[in-house]
């Protein structure tokens, strides 16, 4: 292993079609750490993501999915710069939320909601 093992809880997230899930990921700044043809394990960011072939399901029809993952990192705009185009709007658009987050909510695979985001009150202010 190239990165230290470490304590942490890590989504595992099904998809229809497990091979056109790997290239989203990897927009997102993710890379295959492991796995095999069934389950791939990706990582970046700080974070893990396990993505595996889904079984039968209602939530197979990507309006249906109720799965989401959500990115807790400091790098929401580089990484919002880099998926521009997947970008649930309006709503989804990047900024300071109520909750207390600066986010952004993205599309993913078979209606995968993704968001990332990192405290409000963490990120530097324009000076």
């Amino acid at each position: 292993m190239s990165e230290a093992t470490r304590v942490g809880a890590f989504a595992i997230v099904p998809s229809n079609d497990l091979a056109a899930a790997i290239p989203f990921w990897e927009r997102l700044g993710f890379a295959r750490a492991g796995g095999d043809a069934g389950y791939v394990i990706m990582r970046g960011w700080d974070c893990e993501v396990h993505l595996t072939q889904a079984g039968d399901g209602p939530w197979r029809v990507p309006e249906h999915n109720p799965f989401g993952v959500f990115i807790r990192t400091p790098d929401v705009d580089q990484i919002a710069a880099r998926v521009d185009d997947l970008i649930i709007r309006p709503g989804g658009v990047l900024r300071h939320r109520e909750w207390g987050m600066y986010e952004v909510g993205i599309n993913g695979p078979d209606g995968l909601l993704v968001r990332i985001g990192w405290p409000s009150e963490l990120m530097a202010r324009p000076s």
